[in-house]
């Protein structure tokens, strides 16, 4: 069969590599659901393709002003910042500085050098943040909730937008290439084998037809060997470097 490009694929891929058909796996199909979904969500918060960073455009309603915060999607992990609100940066604006600079000084870029110019907003960008400074924010991916820290009464208004730029999750449904992932499917399939071992290990000794037992608790400790493996190979080989935090 082809690489798995969907849930229903990629499920039967993780069963046949266990076994199946030729070997019976004593895994209910919620359990296998399950661990999937588990998979999914360590690749999600570790591996560096399992985020992707998004500018999102929210218009305001009235309900937002009146709760002082936004409510993002599930799939929003984390904010990194709020663009500037209220400020009108653009050069068509003629009280503007960096029109007035552009008009006076960078009317013609091929006889001007522009080493004055980005120097003068390097200045203008320090002056910005020492006197105005940015918006605060506050954000937690268990509860959705984007606070930024203004007077929502008199800072904004119903329908202006609040430039976002955020972490958001890959969503299967609409990037089928993550069930082809290599480290998805070994690690899925790890998963899958510790239930397996876990549901045999009630029946350990149990004697069959022919004098064969049940061995789960040998399946449970290779899976969990397995595992281990795999998410120390996760940290060192696709997880992002943790940043230094200077206070």
């Amino acid at each position: 069969m082809a690489t798995p490009a969907t849930r229903a694929q990629f499920k039967d891929y993780v069963l046949r590599r266990l076994g199946a058909p030729v070997i019976d796996i004593n895994v209910d199909d919620s359990q296998v659901e399950d661990r999937i979904d588990d998979a999914l969500i360590y690749y999600r918060d570790y591996h560096f393709d399992g985020t992707e960073r998004v500018y999102l455009g929210y218009a305001l309603t009235a309900e937002d002003i009146t709760n002082k915060y936004v409510s993002l999607a599930e799939d929003y992990i984390s904010v990194i910042r709020v663009f500037d609100i209220g400020v009108n940066s653009g050069l068509s604006n003629l009280f503007n500085i960096r029109y007035q600079i552009h008009l006076n000084d960078l009317f013609d870029f091929s006889s001007t050098t522009y080493a004055p110019y980005v120097m003068a907003m390097r200045h203008i960008e320090t002056l910005e943040e020492i006197f105005v400074g940015h918006k605060p924010i506050r954000f937690n991916r268990l509860d959705g909730k984007l606070h930024v820290d203004m007077k929502w009464s008199s800072d904004i208004s119903v329908g202006d937008y609040l430039m976002i730029e955020a972490y958001k999750t890959i969503d299967p449904n609409s990037n089928s290439l993550i069930w082809s992932d290599q480290w998805l499917r070994r690690y899925a399939t790890a998963l899958v084998k510790r239930q397996w071992g876990d549901n045999m290990s009630k029946y350990e000794n149990m004697q069959l037809p022919g004098g064969i037992s049940f061995n789960g608790s040998k399946i449970g400790d290779q899976a969990r060997e397995e595992i281990q493996k795999l998410e120390e190979e996760m940290i060192s080989s696709y997880s992002l470097p943790v940043h230094d935090m200077v206070g």
